[in-house]
Order: structure tokens, then C-alpha cells, then sequence
């Protein structure tokens, strides 16, 4: 597999934009991704009960049609907990949408992201439809979806299947909200390759598990966000089978472009200062070393000890302990960026220094082995700054 340069539209029969529609002040807030025909499609969605109106509209719409033809998102506003009128906006946007660009409506799917609680303007929807271009900006795209995020998110990469070079990109949002299963971001994947909607949900729902589900930034779950995959068969070859090695390369390639972008999300947590990558083996199977790295990554006393360059790996420990495993509790090792800090449940000496000079690094790599078992697993996640605070205390006004 070959990370390339480009864009979401880099995959063949893609085209993609990005404009500022009025949702906010100046930064771009309004984009699309278009394919040139319908395309397959595989969606999964916040686990919150309160769901937001685009996304109950685009779940509703794939489930319907099976296919998807153009994405139309705008960041700023969320449309959610709007009641009736949200929901009546969300199919107005979605129809408008398909009128702008010749498509029955049921191929268009919507997103929003943003503030909760505020109605949807369909003026600005307007705006944004009037300006965007089939030909536009396809980098745009990525800016336009952000709210509080300070980067975009993309990767594209390219692999051979059947005999024919297959291109993927992967766009997403998410800084704060960060705790999916399939929660508080969008992800939005195309590729050229021709599979099936129903194949291409079955890679995307056994792929999202040790991926997107794999990071928090900070233990909230969001009411609108989803990752959606486009596969459009324009690459020209012989249509994806499962149970096939054409298949299992799919699943590696769409692996890989949502890992990538799961760290990048992960890494641009807000307020956030450092990487935190957690990695436990010896677990008593893959599920249980996915609760237990998601766990440690995901607690509060182990993101400030981080950000605070702290090497008090008994919280740690203690993070191990409550994430619902049974754990044979004296044998347990546990590295500290790469320091060796437990053998068998017992502290180990360690050169202070050395340690300092790690713990100010960028990336902060956990290392958590059980020694009762063969399971594996990963999660990423963030320190807890002071600017988390006050990015959120201020979100609003």
C-alpha cells in the first residue's frame, strides 16, 4: 500500500468543493463530494440515542436506496434537538441538493456539524449550493467540514486489486466530542473500487472496531456523526467477491486509510499537546485488550499526568483494573515510552531523566502486557490541557 498525495476526490470519477455558505464569520463552512454514478455505500453512526436530523435523513436514505451518488455538509450549525423544523430543514437541504445537481434525491446524503440547538438556515443552504462547483477545489472540502479542529485530515493511498491500481481517500472532522463507537466525528471515505454496498458494509463495520472505535479525546459522545464509504467501480475490474483475497486486500487498505485518519483526529484534540497511543497484548482476547487500551487512553488522571509530563504509571495501572477484564493482577508488565516502570506487578527502577526526555515528546506510547493470553489491541487518544477547558467553557458565546 502507497500513501499519495491528494485529495477526497483523488479516487477516479470523484469531484469535490468547499465555500463559506454564511454559517460562520469567514472560514469555509459548506462542501460536497460528488461521484460521477450512483456508488456503493456503507454507513455507521453515533451510538448517542439523541440523533440529529442529517443524519437520521442519510441513514434512512442509504438503508432506502443502497447507493449514493453526492455528500452535502455544512459545519457551524449541528441541526440537532431542533424538533420538527430541523428535521423538515435537513429533507429541504437534502432535496435542494439533489435538484442542484440533477440527482433523484434518494442517491444524497447530509451532514451537519456543529453547534446544537440552533435551527438550520436554508438561506445559507442556498448560498452555499449556489457557489460550490462540480469542478471546484476538491482540498477545500477538508477545511469546510472543521469546527473547533486546527487541521485537516486527509490521506489517500493507492493499492493493487485484481490486477488494477485502486485509489482510497479518507477526509475527517473531530476535536472535541471524541469518543466513538462511531461518535462525535465525520469520516467520509471514497474509492474506484467495485464492491458491493452490502460487502462494503461488512469491511467498513469490521474495520471501524479497531479503528474509529479505537480513540477518545474526551469521553463525549456526540449527537450527528458518522463515516460513510463511497466505492464507485470506477476503477474498471472485476467486482469484489468475499471470502476472496481480492477482499481481504480491500479490508487492509480500508484498515489503513481509517487508522490513519483515526490518529490524526486523535493527535488534533483540542487543546491538545501530545499523542497518547496505548498498546496492550497478552490479553485474554482482542476484545478485551480494545476495552482495557481504551480505557487507559481514555482517562482523565492519565491525560493530565501526560500533559503534565508526569510518570505516574499507577493511574495507569488503575485504569487497567476498572476497564471490565478479568486480570490476573500480579503479572503485569508496563512500559512508559518505551521505560520499563512494572515486571509482574512490581515496580522497576528507571533513570528519571531519561524518562523526563520522553515524556516531553509529541507521542507517548503505553505499553500494557497481561502475560494471560494471546489478545491484542490499540487506542489513541490525547493529553488534557488547560486549553481544553477553555476552548469548551467558551464553545457557545
Amino acid at each position: 500500500m502507497k500513501i499519495i498525495e491528494g485529495t477526497i476526490a483523488s479516487p477516479k470519477g470523484f469531484s469535490a468543493d468547499g465555500v463559506n455558505a454564511g454559517f460562520k464569520r469567514k472560514k469555509l463552512d459548506f462542501g460536497w463530494v460528488v461521484s460521477s454514478c450512483p456508488a456503493s455505500v456503507a454507513g455507521v453512526y453515533t451510538t448517542n440515542q439523541v440523533i440529529a436530523a442529517p443524519l437520521v435523513v442519510t441513514r434512512d436514505t442509504i438503508a432506502s436506496s443502497g447507493k449514493i451518488q453526492a455528500i452535502v455538509v455544512n459545519s457551524g450549525i449541528a441541526n440537532s434537538c431542533t424538533g420538527q423544523e430541523g428535521y423538515d430543514n435537513a429533507l429541504l437541504m437534502q432535496k435542494l441538493t439533489a435538484e442542484t445537481l440533477g440527482l433523484p434525491v434518494e442517491y444524497v446524503a447530509i451532514a451537519s456539524t456543529g453547534l446544537i440547538g440552533e435551527q438550520l438556515s436554508i438561506d445559507k443552504v442556498k448560498v452555499g449550493l449556489d457557489s460550490l462547483e462540480k469542478g471546484g477545489n476538491p482540498a477545500l472540502f477538508a477545511q469546510a467540514i472543521l469546527t473547533t479542529d486546527l487541521k485537516t485530515k486527509t490521506i489517500v493511498m493507492e493499492e493493487e486489486i485484481a490486477g488494477t491500481t485502486i485509489t482510497m481517500a479518507g477526509v475527517a472532522k473531530g476535536s472535541g466530542m471524541i469518543h466513538p463507537n462511531m461518535a462525535t466525528m465525520l469520516g467520509f471515505v471514497t474509492c474506484d473500487a467495485n464492491i458491493s454496498s452490502d460487502l462494503l458494509q461488512k469491511a467498513l463495520k469490521k474495520e471501524v472496531e479497531t479503528t474509529f472505535n479505537q480513540i477518545t479525546v474526551d469521553g463525549d459522545t456526540s449527537t450527528n456523526d458518522m463515516v460513510l464509504v463511497l466505492a464507485n467501480g470506477c476503477a474498471d475490474h472485476e467486482e469484489i467477491k468475499d471470502n476472496t483475497p481480492e477482499y481481504a486486500t480491500f479490508c487492509q487498505l480500508l484498515n489503513q486509510t481509517m487508522t490513519i485518519l483515526a490518529k490524526k483526529i486523535a493527535e488534533d484534540g483540542e487543546g491538545a499537546t501530545k499523542l497518547i497511543q496505548v498498546d496492550v497484548d497478552g490479553a485474554p482476547d482482542d476484545l478485551s485488550a480494545r476495552m482495557i487500551a481504551k480505557t487507559v487512553v481514555g482517562s482523565s488522571l492519565v491525560k493530565t499526568a501526560m500533559f503534565g509530563e508526569d510518570p505516574n504509571w499507577g493511574r495507569i495501572l488503575s485504569a487497567v483494573g476498572y476497564a471490565g477484564v478479568h486480570l490476573n493482577v500480579s503479572a503485569v508488565d508496563l512500559y512508559l515510552a518505551d521505560i520499563p516502570v512494572l515486571k509482574g506487578s512490581a515496580p522497576v527502577p528507571y533513570d528519571q531523566d531519561i524518562m523526563a526526555e520522553r515524556l516531553g515528546q509529541d507521542t507517548i506510547i503505553i505499553h500494557v502486557h497481561l502475560n494471560q493470553g494471546q489478545g491484542q489491541g490499540r487506542a489513541w487518544g490525547c493529553d488534557l490541557s488547560y486549553d481544553y477547558v477553555k476552548i469548551n467553557a467558551l464553545y457557545h458565546t
